[in-house]
């Protein structure tokens, strides 16, 4: 994969990612220098950082930033996010809590429907995360980043809690 110093706007976040050449996701609307900004930090996370507690709303947040286009893949893959973030924010939930709802409510799945993306022109992304510098930071980043994606949804909050007690 090549590095660029030149950037683009990322079709998911709309963030200023490197303009590179390489893989992204089948289902997840994100520009390939975005992508890669996300697995370093996934990596940082499974590596440096012994996979933190955050990891969960790392996942939810960038899945959720990063919406893709309407497919049954993209619809479910949005919901099981959004449920994620919805309890772990308004329920006070575990990760692992989140994680067996998600599983629980994507049971259900055929009751989901395409929900129009919000702009996140306001929304910190995962270049915030991946400036932070030690362990704190990023625990820090990553929730505030995570609010700030919920807070964008928030014109399909009620459908989201309606899918999460399924």
């Amino acid at each position: 994969m090549s590095e660029a110093t030149t950037t683009i706007k990322c079709a998911g976040c709309g963030a200023d990612v490197p303009d590179i050449v390489g893989p992204t996701h089948a289902y997840i609307g994100a520009s390939p220098g975005c992508w890669k900004v996300y697995g370093d930090v996934l990596a940082r996370e499974y590596g440096e950082y012994g996979y933190p507690e955050c990891h969960r709303l790392t996942i939810d947040a960038y899945a959720a930033q990063h919406p893709g286009t309407p497919s049954r893949r993209s619809i479910q893959s949005v919901a099981g996010h959004l449920i994620a973030l919805h309890v772990l924010f308004e329920q006070n939930v575990s990760a692992a809590e989140a994680t067996r709802r998600i599983g629980a409510a994507v049971a259900q799945a055929e009751s989901f429907h395409w929900l129009e993306p919000p702009s996140f022109a306001d929304a910190m992304t995962v270049l915030d995360v991946a400036a932070t510098a030690d362990l704190e930071t990023h625990q820090r980043v990553v929730r505030a980043w995570a609010e700030s994606v919920w807070h964008a949804w928030s014109e399909h909050h009620e459908t989201v809690k309606l899918w999460a007690r399924m």
